[in-house]
């Protein structure tokens, strides 16, 4: 893929780029009524439940946030307060980059347009995208799109918006079950993992691996 120029790289945000920090959240809220080994069970349902609740319908992430939490502390069989997932919810907007991501993003954006399709609100995500320390050609939320990825309808929408195809654009992504798998059923071809740790690698799919964002140059040769 090093001598493929995309017309547009196109990402992920949270996780990816930004340091997505529910995990974090969640320790703060339950870290002092769950040993170890609850709390880990607990933040993985927490994200199982997130992905669960943006599959049909959209709906705003504050009702994402509030039914995840909310079905998460049923099942760890924790007090919930909605009070606990406007906590959440308040945080994003807080959340700034891996260490990694300004400099990696700034050498490739002198060269290739940056595009972002986010599972976010458009009044959470531009706080996001301003810590990140570089220019965007476009962001795009599920908000605009009114739906959440792994759908195919927001990958559509900003390939629409963009006025290209699957062809032109090269994805880059830190998960499978969000970005990589509906991309690859979209047929777009050119795509980046990376790996940050949050799931195994699944070479079906084919992409190019990096282990954090300062490896993206190299993928398109600069």
């Amino acid at each position: 893929m090093a001598s493929f120029r995309p017309k547009y790289i196109t990402f992920d945000c949270y996780g990816t780029l930004t340091n997505f920090q529910m995990a974090e959240a969640a320790r703060d809220l339950y870290g002092s009524r769950l040993d170890e080994p609850r709390m880990q069970e607990f933040i993985k349902n927490f994200a199982a439940y997130r992905l669960d609740e943006i599959m049909g319908e959209w709906k705003p992430y504050a009702d994402v946030v509030h039914n995840a939490l909310e079905r998460s502390c049923k099942r760890n069989r924790v007090a919930f307060s909605p009070d606990d997932a406007t906590m959440v919810y308040e945080r994003v907007p807080t959340w700034g980059p891996h260490a990694d991501v300004p400099a990696g993003l700034a050498k490739v954006a002198k060269e290739i347009p940056l595009v972002i399709l986010s599972n976010a609100m458009n009044a959470q995500i531009m706080s996001n995208v301003e810590k990140l320390g570089a220019p965007f050609h476009a962001v795009y939320t599920a908000e605009q799109a009114q739906a959440y990825k792994p759908r195919f309808k927001g990958f559509e929408y900003m390939l629409d918006m963009l006025g290209c195809g699957p062809e032109d654009i090269l994805h880059c992504s830190s998960s499978f079950r969000y970005d990589l798998m509906s991309a690859h059923d979209l047929g777009i071809r050119n795509k980046v993992w990376v790996n940050r740790g949050h799931e195994p690698a699944n070479p079906y799919y084919g992409y190019v691996e990096i282990s954090d964002i300062s490896g993206l140059p190299g993928v398109v040769g600069l």
